[in-house]
């Protein structure tokens, strides 16, 4: 699972000392445990899938933060930023292309957004980028 390669990571950044992907790691584990809490009261399993949405979210936190650390222009924070939110991207799975996107589109029977949308959701999700689906989907209407 994911959240095993991210445990070990972490172990390893405690062993080399880097304390910048050390508190990224922190973070995430630290998020998927409360998710972790949260599904056990309702008895539902944690997937790999719901982890890429934690560290989808995350590094959608660290480039906000990012950005506030360039207004205010400390471009030493801005760069650790950058850093953590660079070792977080290379756990995210290959993200389709705006070319996959409308081959898919293209092969579905319906190709009415809602359709378009629910089905991208079940079989894409963490894969895909939504928006950038809605937009193919749309410009082949």
């Amino acid at each position: 699972m994911l959240i095993d390669e991210i445990k070990k990571a972490n172990v390893q950044s405690i062993k080399s000392k880097d304390s910048t992907a050390r508190a990224v790691y922190s973070v995430v584990i630290n998020k998927y445990m409360l998710f972790e809490i949260k599904n056990r009261e309702v008895n539902k399993e944690i997937t790999d899938v719901d982890i890429v949405a934690i560290l989808q979210k995350t590094i959608k936190e660290l480039t906000e933060e990012a950005e506030n650390y360039d207004k205010v222009g400390n471009s030493e924070q801005k760069n650790v930023i950058l850093k953590q939110k660079s070792i977080l991207e290379q756990y995210l799975p290959k993200m389709l292309t705006e070319k996959e996107i409308t081959e898919i589109i293209s092969n579905l029977e319906d190709k009415t957004i809602p359709f378009v949308m629910k089905y991208f959701k079940a079989n894409y999700d963490g894969k895909v980028d939504m928006g950038l689906v809605n937009k193919v989907a749309r410009s082949i209407q």
